[in-house]
């Protein structure tokens, strides 16, 4: 079933301490916020609408930046305003409808599957896990033990069926608040089901919460590497094409784009990493738009792949295989515009250049190889 998601993160965090809105706090390197939405875009999201408060587009931008598929909508003086305003800024036609706190970084494809098959037989469904621990209530008596049988602590995302969704929120009685989405839901008698928790789902609401999010973090974390192998042989011209920087010289580099071979490895190795074939399925050389593409689109493209899956390039190590023209010069040129198509630090680049010492086509210069090592972070 498709599904469309609306993130809530129109909240001011009072309770997780010092630091600002915890949403936008940084948790591995990223804001809380980007886990959130880069897990539901990995799971398949069609469109996000992610509900900010006014003051905080700025940082939301920031902090999404590269990442397809979202739209920021401003939130209301409630939750439940603030998701009304969110399911309102959707536009596809997507069967289901998730809602997630984008304090919860650690959602899944997985776990967006288990929801979605619950829907077969429910208008709703969300994640719970058992109550496990011995509740207590204070009394103007003291404590007494307050029984735990039946309970389940509830956590997002929650999927809904987008029509009934959208029908029970237009019959919730106005003025009142529901404690979750849920609740909505229950409000007007439909089914809800109880997919499996996950304690991944945690919920990051005080400040001792974050040193457990960093541990996590590195624990929800696999690392990916690909590798990407291209050649290009020289033909008529004045230029040469490499890492996206323009090198004067004698001869061209043939090839149905601008032949940037250093690019185009660098392409292949992405893409590799991620599982997502290679660069001719994606810019197949029969088709006639790609005729003189400069190849910096072909790697941006990968990029957007590796983020799509929720995915960070950590970085990536090229060897060009030449006799000419000499790479050196060009090198740290080379470096800083890699590093600034790929948005990493230069220093997570690595371009080396060696000779066949005169044996082969390259040892011949009839032209010129790239061979290209790049290692990703995505979701495990």
């Amino acid at each position: 079933m498709s599904f469309s998601a609306v993130i809530v993160a129109a909240g001011s965090g009072e309770r997780a301490g010092d630091g600002g809105p915890k949403q936008w706090r940084p948790l591995a390197g990223r804001p809380v916020a980007r886990w959130s939405l880069e897990g539901l875009l990995a799971a398949g999201a069609l469109e996000v609408a992610v509900v900010v408060r006014p003051e905080d587009r700025g940082v939301a931008t920031a902090a999404f930046f590269g990442l397809p598929g979202w739209v920021l909508v401003d939130g209301g003086a409630s939750r439940f305003e603030s998701v009304r305003n969110g399911l309102a800024a959707l536009s596809s036609d997507a069967g289901a409808v998730l809602i997630h706190d984008a304090a919860r970084p650690f959602v899944t494809g997985r776990h967006v599957e288990a929801l979605l098959a619950a829907l077969d037989e429910a208008d709703a469904a969300a994640p719970a896990l058992p109550v496990s621990d011995t509740l207590k209530r204070k009394a103007d008596a003291g404590v007494e033990t307050a029984p735990r049988d039946g309970l389940w602590r509830v956590q997002t995302p929650q999927a809904f069926r987008r029509q009934a969704l959208f029908d029970a929120y237009a019959a919730w009685p106005a003025g009142d608040a529901p404690t979750d989405d849920l609740a909505v839901i229950e409000q007007v008698g439909g089914p809800v089901a109880l997919t499996a928790g996950d304690p991944m789902l945690m919920k990051l609401t005080y400040p001792e919460d974050f040193p457990m999010a960093e541990r996590l973090a590195g624990a929800a974390r696999i690392t990916r590497i690909g590798q990407g192998f291209d050649a290009h042989r020289f033909g008529p011209g004045d230029a040469v094409h490499l890492c996206g920087v323009t090198i004067a010289h004698d001869q061209a580099l043939i090839g149905h784009s601008d032949a940037d071979a250093g690019l185009h490895a660098l392409t292949d190795a992405l893409l590799g990493a991620v599982g997502e074939g290679d660069i001719g399925d994606h810019f197949p050389p029969t088709d006639p738009q790609w005729k003189g593409a400069p190849s910096h689109v072909f790697l941006s493209h990968a990029l957007n792949l590796v983020r799509a899956r929720g995915g960070q390039v950590i970085n990536v190590d090229l060897t060009l295989i030449c006799e000419r023209p000499k790479i050196k010069p060009h090198r740290a040129a080379m470096r800083a515009r890699v590093a600034e198509i790929l948005e990493i630090p230069v220093d997570r680049v690595a371009i080396k250049a060696t000779t066949t010492e005169e044996m082969g086509f390259t040892g011949r210069r009839e032209g010129l190889a790239a061979q290209a090592v790049a290692s990703v972070e995505t979701p495990a």
